[in-house]
């Protein structure tokens, strides 16, 4: 097994912040925009987003979840081993919000679409869009696109998208995984 490093801890922090002047373009003072990190991995990326939005960029009105997109999935009964809920945390209600998805790596689709299932179990949002640091090209299995993107990469099916998050693996970095 093999691999290669896509993107080392600097270029990762510079794609964040890109990332977080590309929703302050948008979204302004967030004052009708939450963010919601999809479970288990999305959610790194999202709590450092809102951090660097917060800390970096002085932005006040941010509104943070965590979505666990577990049983929402097309997937759910066709494993053979049990799957593993993760938790929910989402102490706000979308109605008419602006919401943003973010997730690690853009691949199938089919977790995006799984959340979209689940997020109408906090109301009907006006808009939502997607933020992901790497888009998988060429893998979709789903009409699914980002509208933010930290990287686009084509990968081959054989190969794997690792992203690595300080606090939980002790370095920022993708790897490209050769399996």
């Amino acid at each position: 097994m093999s691999q290669k490093v896509l993107l080392n801890a600097k270029e990762v922090n510079i794609i964040l912040h890109r990332l977080a002047c590309q929703l302050i373009e948008k979204h302004n003072d967030f004052s009708n925009t939450v963010l919601i990190g999809l479970q288990p991995r999305g959610v790194f990326l999202a709590d450092r987003i809102a951090k660097i939005l917060r800390e970096d960029y002085k932005v006040k009105n941010i509104q943070l979840g965590h979505l666990d997109i577990t049983f929402f999935r097309d997937d759910f009964r066709r494993g053979e081993k049990p799957l593993e809920a993760n938790t929910t945390n989402i102490n706000f209600i979308v109605e008419d919000k602006n919401v943003v998805f973010i997730d690690d790596v853009l691949y199938t689709g089919r977790s995006i679409r799984a959340a979209l299932t689940a997020i109408q179990s906090f109301g009907r949002p006006n808009e939502i869009e997607l933020l992901t640091l790497i888009d998988r090209r060429f893998s979709r299995h789903l009409p699914i696109q980002p509208n933010y993107r930290g990287r686009q990469v084509d990968v081959i099916n054989n190969e794997k998208v690792k992203v690595n998050w300080k606090e939980h693996d002790n370095e920022d970095s993708v790897y490209l995984i050769e399996k």
